[in-house]
């Protein structure tokens, strides 16, 4: 029954999102946010700590006021994606400006698959329901497999009324992914949070976990291209993607060294795209060993990620968060 109320609390907020009008949605979303904010201590102690890595000099106030807008953007995150299904690819498209596009265009003309790195930042929904209905290219994601199920399949309803192939995270991922690129697909891999546990371990914001390999690995393993981006809110109702060169994804030794450099070099790119809007940085789960020890601290317990059992997990385990933002 519990987890039937989980489905039915997102189906309803959905529901709510695009009947009432879009001032009266953001006010709604702005004041649950801050609720949830003040409500779940540990959940507003991690986004602090991620503020705080994309930029340390964020402290008292300041640090204060910067959490409550990563809270207020993760809200209308989910209004935007609840809205999504019902808006015109020309609604979509009014408040859409994207930078480095060419890099996209030349990428699909080369004809061997393009893979789009991203963080957890701003609207990505909006930019896969823009690359599919407005520019008319197919578009594969891969998700993680939610509980419950009938939620899980919620989000891909939505996801796939946006037009876009979804791929659910486990062994057979990664062949579905080979194919898609095969075919000349845009591949979008969430990639700046470790899902399974079994990444590449670097250095990210001065501290070193692990990030996923599957970016990396399927670029090499494919010769797609591996285009990093970032995905921005711009004003009260606007998005602006920003597409970074293609990254130079030599070999030089074995596969396993060559992934771990390339990840790294890709690390560097992520923290760029995120510090130049870290309010918009939708993590608000531990990242790094010291987020664990610090929910330990304040008797906030949180599981670690599970090693997952194959090389083929392991090559798709770029997908989105366990929270079904992703």
């Amino acid at each position: 029954m519990a987890v039937d109320l989980v489905t039915t609390a997102y189906k309803t907020a959905a529901t709510y999102s695009r009947t009432v009008p879009r001032p009266v949605a953001d006010l709604t979303a702005k004041a649950l946010s801050r609720a949830a904010a003040t409500v779940s201590s540990e959940r507003r102690m991690l986004v602090a700590r991620h503020m705080r890595r994309a930029r340390p000099e964020l402290q008292g106030r300041a640090l204060d006021r910067t959490v409550d807008a990563a809270f207020d953007n993760y809200a209308r995150y989910w209004i935007d994606s609840f809205r999504l299904p019902h808006l015109s690819p020309e609604a979509v498209d009014a408040g859409f400006s994207v930078s480095g596009y060419n890099h996209v265009e030349e990428s699909v003309a080369a004809g061997n698959g393009t893979i789009l790195a991203l963080p957890h930042l701003g609207g990505w929904e909006w930019a896969g329901f823009w690359l599919t209905q407005v520019q008319h290219l197919p578009v594969t994601v891969v998700v993680e497999s939610v509980e419950p199920p009938s939620l899980f399949d919620f989000f891909t309803e939505m996801r796939t009324e946006l037009g876009m192939n979804i791929v659910p995270l486990g062994p057979s991922a990664a062949g579905e992914v080979m194919r898609a690129l095969k075919d000349n697909h845009i591949v979008c891999l969430l990639c700046d949070r470790d899902i399974v546990g079994d990444g590449i371990e670097v250095e990210f914001f001065g501290e070193v976990t692990t990030l996923p390999a599957g970016p990396v690995t399927i670029a090499l393993r494919t010769g797609a291209t591996l285009l990093p981006v970032g995905c921005y809110f711009d004003g009260p109702h606007g998005n602006h993607p920003v597409v970074e060169p293609p990254m130079q994804l030599d070999r030089q030794g074995r596969m396993r060294a060559d992934v771990t450099r390339l990840t790294a070099d890709l690390a560097r790119v992520l923290e760029r795209l995120i510090r130049a809007a870290p309010e918009q940085w939708h993590l608000q789960q531990p990242n790094w060993p010291s987020d664990y020890a610090a929910l330990e601290a304040i008797g906030k317990p949180h599981p670690r990620p599970l090693v997952g059992p194959s090389a083929a997990t392991t090559a798709a385990s770029a997908a989105p968060a366990a929270d079904p933002a992703g």
